[in-house]
């Protein structure tokens, strides 16, 4: 029921609504109660935080209109009441995201540093080898 309710809501979002104020929105699941009577559409919004508010409002005012698509493509004694939810998940998966990528970019960088802190120390290892061992020979010539 809550996949049906969740296309339907989808289709009705990005092909029928011609509210402006609605727009860059992703459905990406629907709850609904057990009684069938309340159900959850829960959106991602991309932009501002105006425009999610903007976009919100916008959806809030087109409820009724889903429903009348839901009554269209339901065959239940019951329509549910759709109200619709701002879904923090897809935010925060793109936040979670940024910090592994900017975390994995601070380590490689540390990780250049050390390397190249240890091939200065090589080199003058190096170097020191041959002086000493030019100055040291103990065969007469």
């Amino acid at each position: 029921m809550s996949e049906v309710i969740r296309e339907t809501a989808a289709n009705a979002i990005l092909f029928e609504l011609k509210d402006p104020r609605v727009k860059n929105v992703t459905v990406t699941r629907a709850e609904v109660s057990g009684d069938l009577q309340h159900a959850k559409v829960f959106v991602s919004i991309m932009g501002t935080e105006k425009e999610q508010a903007l976009t919100m409002h916008g959806l809030k005012s087109a409820a009724g209109f889903v429903q009348t698509k839901l009554a269209d493509r339901l065959t239940s004694r019951y329509i549910p009441h759709v109200t619709f939810v701002i879904d923090e998940g897809v935010k925060k998966s793109i936040e979670i995201g940024r910090l592994i990528r900017e975390e994995n970019e601070r380590l490689a960088a540390d990780k250049q540093q050390d390397e190249a802190a240890t091939d200065v120390e090589q080199d003058e290892a190096e170097t020191d080898e041959p002086e000493a061992a030019e100055g040291t020979t103990d065969r007469p010539q």
